[in-house]
C-alpha cells in the first residue's frame, strides 16, 4: 500500500511538471512534448497531476481531447486503483 502511494505521488508530480514544461516550451516556440507521451503518463497513474497542471498552467484547455480525455483518464485511474487495492486485501 505504501509503495503504491509513493508511486502515485511521484508519477503525479512528474505529470504536473510535464504540463508546466510543455507550456513553457509552447510559449517560446521550442520543441514540444508529444501528446501521446502526456496521455501515457496519465494512463500510468498521473491523471490528477495532468489535470492540475492543465488548469494551473492553462495549458491544453482548448483541446477537446484533453478537456474530455484527462477526466476520463482520472476515472480510469480511480477504477484501477480500487481494483488493485481490492486484490491486495
Amino acid at each position: 500500500m505504501k509503495t503504491i502511494m509513493i508511486y502515485l505521488i511521484v508519477v503525479n508530480i512528474a505529470a504536473f511538471a510535464i504540463m508546466g514544461a510543455d507550456k513553457y516550451r509552447a510559449r517560446r516556440n521550442r520543441w514540444r512534448i508529444k501528446e501521446v507521451s502526456i496521455f501515457a503518463l496519465g494512463l500510468i497513474g498521473g491523471g490528477a497531476g495532468l489535470y492540475l497542471g492543465m488548469k494551473l498552467f492553462r495549458h491544453k484547455t482548448r483541446h477537446l481531447e484533453f478537456t474530455m480525455g484527462i477526466p476520463a483518464i482520472i476515472i480510469l485511474n480511480i477504477i484501477t486503483l480500487w481494483y488493485v487495492l481490492q486484490r491486495l486485501e
